[in-house]
């Protein structure tokens, strides 16, 4: 759970949001809550630091009859975080849909618009959602390797968990990881976009081989997952190596989502992205050099490549990504992780990563 400091700054920010739209309502002036528009059209890829940044558009919701019940339910949801936050509590995203009930008119009929009104909080106060006490479902990714995490239970007690020593299993990491103290010996981090590539590198022990920790981004990472691998990048300056299929999405969802920010949290950059990451394989560049076994594009991959090359400033940023997009392109075919395996099930470990990790001029930034 975040700290008391951290709570009483996030109670703090709600309180003087409030107190501003007190203000106006006092001058007689409708009362307005700001939130940047969060979708790339909003956003560029700042070469300094990394990630995406935002470009200043805001939209505003006010007092009025088009606006009056969105209005409402966030004022309700401002003030249910702040009791969650003045109470050392906290809820799950569903719950909060569910504790909306109570609201009267105010109430929301379905979970995505609730989700939707948190989402503007956290961009209007600068506060990740977990911040404010809010948290998801779903928990992080696994993780495996030379890392000790330091934990404390409920009552207060240390415990040290180290993922050398979890049998064949994996740790799993928890939806808040703010005050974890991570300790390792480890020289990298592989991420790896699917559970059963992960499993046979863990199986395989590459992590001992190579002293890395591996972990398993299960798709798209988790926002605890991205929070956590940016912890191991910043704070122990581990390089951060991603192993995707070779594919658009794995590409232009998965791998850009973890590195620079995703459109919809795009606000949350500086937070969640993790501008140290570089993607090591499966690069389209690969699909030639090893001769991989290939499925073809579909129309929505073709159509996901043409919008990253026109559209997104993070592939127009990186002549290396233009250039790899468009060879896929005009290859028209993909290839999964799993395809290695054409040369054997121990090659991706004994011969293809070790390969790859060595190679920095193949990877892609």
């Amino acid at each position: 759970m975040i700290t008391s400091k951290e709570r009483k700054l996030a109670s703090q920010k709600l309180l003087n949001m409030a107190n501003q739209m007190y203000d106006d309502i006092i001058r007689k002036k409708r009362p307005i809550i700001k939130f940047p528009v969060r979708s790339l059209s909003n956003a560029r890829f700042d070469d300094e630091k990394g990630t995406f940044t935002l470009m200043g558009k805001e939209k505003e919701r006010t007092f009025n009859v088009n606006q009056a019940k969105i209005f409402a339910q966030t004022i309700k949801m401002m003030e249910f975080s702040k009791s969650l936050l003045d109470t050392n509590d906290f809820s799950t995203l569903r719950e909060a849909y569910y504790v909306s009930k109570n609201w009267g008119e105010a109430r929301f009929d379905d979970q995505q618009p609730s989700n939707g009104v948190i989402e503007d909080l956290e961009a209007a106060s600068d506060f990740l959602r977990e911040d404010l006490g809010f948290m998801p479902e779903e928990d992080g990714a696994s993780v495996v390797g030379p890392l000790k995490v330091i934990d404390k239970t409920q009552d207060g007690q240390e415990i040290i968990i180290d993922c050398t020593k979890l049998g064949s299993g994996a740790y799993n990491i928890p939806n808040e990881v703010t005050n974890l103290t991570l300790e390792t010996t480890a020289e990298f981090v592989l991420a790896i976009e699917t559970a059963g590539m992960f499993a046979r590198l863990s199986a395989e022990g590459f992590w001992k081989k190579h002293n890395c920790i591996l972990v398993s981004l299960k798709g798209v990472p988790s926002r605890a997952t991205r929070r956590f691998v940016k912890r191991l990048a910043e704070e122990k300056k581990l390089p951060i190596l991603v192993f995707t299929d070779g594919d658009p999405y794995g590409y232009l969802n998965i791998y850009r989502t973890l590195k620079v920010g995703s459109g919809k949290a795009v606000h949350l950059a500086d937070k969640l992205a993790v501008p140290e990451a570089r993607l090591i394989g499966v690069t389209p560049q690969d699909i030639v050099d090893y001769e991989l076994p290939t499925h073809p594009l579909k129309d929505h991959d073709i159509k996901r490549l043409k919008d990253g090359l026109k559209n997104d400033d993070f592939v127009k940023s990186f002549s290396d990504w233009q250039q790899a997009l468009t060879m896929m392109a005009n290859s028209k075919v993909r290839a999964e992780q799993q395809s290695l395996a054409k040369y054997g099930l121990k090659y991706v470990v004994e011969e293809y990563l070790p390969a790859k990790i060595e190679d920095q001029k193949t990877w892609l930034p």
